[in-house]
């Protein structure tokens, strides 16, 4: 039998364990669970921080902070993932941005 042949074989065994629920050594990765909104104006008030201060640290423009915390606009699912890890571990953030 070929290589590719034999390759094939295991990949089918592999496939049809992993269905058993056999543990087979694969890397399960759980989804991302950005959430819908997030407070802004919480996170950066817990950080005493105006809104110039908040966004000159972290990267926006204080526009993007007036406009979502006014709900004039809603940040999109990368920048409110940004903003849990900043409300979660803001230093951790702050060291990694001036790094």
């Amino acid at each position: 039998m070929t290589t590719a042949g034999e390759r094939l074989i295991k990949s089918a065994r592999q496939a049809l364990a992993h269905a058993k629920g056999e543990d087979i050594g694969a890397v399960v990765h759980e989804p991302a669970k950005v959430p819908g909104d997030v407070d802004i104006k919480a996170i950066r008030e817990s950080l005493k921080l105006s809104q110039a201060a908040f966004a000159m640290q972290f990267g926006f423009t204080t526009h993007s902070i007036r406009n979502w915390e006014q709900g004039k606009r809603t940040p999109e699912l990368p920048t409110r993932a940004f903003l849990k890890v900043i409300e979660r571990d803001p230093e951790a953030v702050r060291k990694a941005l001036v790094a």
